[in-house]
């Protein structure tokens, strides 16, 4: 017998097992019973299935309706033409020198088929697809045997990775299995079918030991949940539709169970331990800063202000998440969270994602607080502080006296990218991190920094992001922290106006760069934002990036392409720069120096300006290929503009179809400005389970139970349960199949937090 733990060698073999674990991913006997199928075909069923994108792997279950076998037209040989149809569309397949295929692909014969789509006048095609005859209910196994045999074997088929020696040969109980109820379909590779996946599935079914249920039966019965051994068998080998639906409904709680465990780990870790108590100090850096501020904090400000500050003073570590609309002034109450700290000797440090936006913080902290940021220099005030900046791309000159300034204590406020990460960054007594657009950095970067306070205090944490999170989102993403929301946007903002602008009306696409040549006219700046660059200063790079666009999609404008066009056509009289991520920090720095200056008129970049950058005069943006962004970026891209009290614009230029998924997206953008809305839509497109990727240390889990939208109730009830566990036994000692339950859904170490702290 084996163990949710063995590795699967010894289950399917060797060889098998590299597959399994190169293609999909799966190492242990757990892993692959919880690999589930993403549908089933029933008996004597085809498979209805949406139309699939071109070059997309398929799994159909079809059957023949016309086999042709005829001389190919430019070579020696023969090909075998079939046309299909899955129950929905017919579709064509092909195979060259087909000839054991021939006899066995024959019309009405009903057979499951992989491969990468194609289209050919609008007609789906397969060509040279793996294969495999099914049985229909009733036949007799034996007159479909051989044909099913020579598939998984190989033969003169596309084969089949299951056809490996050690995997075994197609026998009678392979065979067997296929005239089951339900044929599950799983998600699958070129190299790893859905037959395969499953034959594996069925061996560890065999010699696993029952697994020991996570849930007791008290806890199991309030919920009418089946047992966890009993769901693992019904979902890869159910016997009926009800079967299905009751080992979905325990699957989708043990999924929300394992990750609500991981996080109450994670809040319950910091319990016992000390924080840097910081309380208000009269006459300090907080009270010279609000005396100054040129507008009145928003109610909602103030709200925040107060939550967060009241934790700094409880001596407890905080662990909170700052989420609000674009504009709405997180990062004001960020600074006047970290002055709290400075006043109480703390020094703080501000994480952000790109070496743009980190200069893009120190410039704004900087003109924000004045003389209260120049200590030692002429024109400070009174107790004054110091700003530092790191980054990775300074020169060892700027980078020690950083590092000097945060060892020293000099500097009360550390701004940096990833550098602050290294192990040589020390800091006199850290108090504070701020991470800016936490959706950026894992859990390992944040804990990183968190294990540098002194005195065995652990420093607070104030995560901040700008894409608004939907409840349900925020409770498992960020279920390890509190959460503080900004609704409302500051006096004199004033709403941005988005158009979709599709290429293929000629008219509307000159319209565009004419508004842009009227912005600048009028003494404003623009933004030009591309998805990609496009060259990397040899031809070598720039093909491989070209064949990389091509097999995502219609070819782009990269932002090369674009500031040759922009510079060669009517507006190159202009004053019009180049921004993005493969420029020297020094050049990028110079640009959005002189961008923020006013010294360029349009800033054609890429996605470098997404977050935290603040040009006042910048009022118009224009999205290249704006269906290459998801929504919530959208929305965050476009957020860099009207912010100098006149209405923004912003314009999503593509050449999609008007009738595409797509152009929906960017319709919903164009309608809407409510960035919690636009999350909401922006996570019902998108696979829920990619939005978990920061939480688990860097490593994308997919969900495929769970809804993050739909199933609240089911999320909050395994969150209270999972604090219940916790509170008593923070590492799960006393509850092993808990523990197990998170190592089979997360993957063995994938959330450890304890292990960090």
């Amino acid at each position: 017998m084996a163990t949710q733990a063995d590795s699967l060698a010894g289950v399917v073999g060797e060889k098998t097992a590299t597959i399994l674990g190169e293609e999909i991913g799966v190492h242990t006997v757990g892993e692959l019973l919880r690999y589930f199928p993403m549908r089933y075909v029933r008996q004597g069923q085809l498979s209805s299935t949406r139309r699939p994108e071109n070059g997309e792997w398929v799994t159909l279950v079809a059957r023949v309706e016309k086999a042709d076998l005829r001389p190919m037209r430019n070579r020696r040989g023969k090909l075998l033409s079939v046309k299909a149809t899955d129950g929905t569309v017919s579709f064509g397949v092909t195979f060259f020198n087909p000839y054991a295929i021939a006899r066995a692909l024959r019309p009405g014969v009903r057979f499951m088929v992989a491969g990468t789509v194609s289209y050919y006048r609008d007609q789906m095609q397969l060509t040279h697809p793996n294969w495999m005859v099914l049985p229909d209910e009733g036949a007799d196994i034996e007159t479909v045997g051989s044909s099913m045999m020579l598939s998984m074997a190989g033969g003169d088929t596309a084969g089949s990775s299951a056809g490996e020696p050690d995997a075994g040969g197609a026998d009678s109980s392979d065979l067997a299995d296929f005239h089951r109820p339900f044929l599950p379909v799983y998600p699958a590779t070129k190299a790893l079918q859905t037959w395969d996946i499953w034959r594996a599935v069925r061996k560890a079914l065999d010699v696993v030991e029952r697994i020991d249920d996570p849930l007791s039966d008290t806890d199991r019965d309030a919920r009418g949940l089946i047992g966890s051994d009993e769901s693992l068998r019904a979902i890869h080998l159910p016997e009926t539709a009800e079967d299905i639906e009751a080992a979905s409904e325990r699957l989708k709680f043990d999924e929300a169970l394992a990750l609500q465990l991981s996080l109450a780990q994670r809040r319950f870790a910091d319990l016992g331990h000390r924080g840097p108590a910081a309380v208000h100090v009269d006459g300090g850096l907080e009270d010279a800063l609000l005396g100054r501020l040129p507008f009145e904090l928003t109610d909602g400000q103030h709200t925040v202000i107060d939550e967060i500050c009241t934790q700094l003073g409880s001596g407890e570590p905080m662990s909170r998440l700052l989420q609000g609309e674009v504009g709405s002034g997180k990062t004001l109450v960020a600074l006047i969270a970290m002055l709290r700290m400075i006043d109480n000797d703390y020094q703080c440090v501000l994480l952000a994602p790109t070496e743009v936006l980190a200069a893009q913080h120190h410039r704004s902290l900087s003109r924000m607080l004045g003389g209260l940021a120049q200590a030692g220099e002429l024109g400070a005030e009174e107790s004054a502080t110091r700003i530092a900046l790191l980054t990775g791309s300074m020169k060892t000159a700027g980078k020690r006296a950083a590092l000097l300034e945060a060892v020293t204590g000099t500097a009360g406020i550390v701004i940096g990218t990833h550098a602050l990460l290294e192990d040589h960054v020390d800091f006199f007594n850290l108090g504070l991190i701020v991470v800016d657009e936490q959706h950026r950095f894992g859990v390992e970067q944040r804990d990183t920094l968190r294990s540098r306070g002194r005195d065995d205090l652990i420093p607070h944490m104030l995560v901040m992001t700008a894409t608004p999170i939907p409840r349900t989102i925020a409770m498992t993403v960020y279920g390890d922290l509190e959460t503080s929301t900004l609704r409302e946007l500051p006096a004199g903002r004033q709403p941005i106006t988005t158009n979709v602008v599709p290429t293929q009306l000629e008219k509307w696409e000159n319209r565009l760069w004419q508004v842009v040549d009227e912005e600048v006219g009028l003494g404003r700046q623009v933004y030009v934002v591309c998805s990609r660059i496009g060259d990397d200063g040899t031809a070598a790079g720039a093909k491989s990036e070209e064949r990389a666009a091509e097999q995502q999609g219609p070819q782009t404008t990269s932002v090369v392409e674009m500031f040759d066009q922009i510079v060669s056509g009517p507006l190159g009289r202009h004053r019009v720069e180049l921004l993005h991520g493969r420029m020297s920090g020094d050049d990028k720095t110079a640009t959005m120096d002189a961008f923020t200056r006013g010294e360029i008129d349009i800033l054609v970049s890429t996605t470098v300006i997404e977050v935290g950058v603040d040009v006042a005069n910048a009022n118009a943006m224009v999205i290249v290929d704006a269906e290459r962004f998801g929504v919530s970026q959208l929305h965050q891209l476009r957020g860099r503009v009207g912010r100098g009290g006149l209405p923004g614009r912003c314009f999503l230029r593509t050449a999609v179809s008007p009738t595409s998924s797509a152009m929906e997206r960017l319709r919903a953008v164009e309608a809407s400005n409510d960035g919690f809305e636009l999350a909401r839509i922006d996570l019902i497109q998108r696979r829920e389970g990619d939005v978990l990727g920061a939480v688990q240390s860097g490593v994308n889990s997919s969900l495929r139970f769970l809804s993050l939208l739909d199933d609240a109730e089911v999320i909050a009830d395994a969150r209270e349960l999972a604090a219940e566990v916790v509170a008593g036994d923070l590492t799960l000692l006393d509850h092993r199949p808990m523990a197990d339950l998170v190592d089979a859904v997360l993957g063995p170490g994938r959330i450890r937090y304890l292990e960090k702290s």
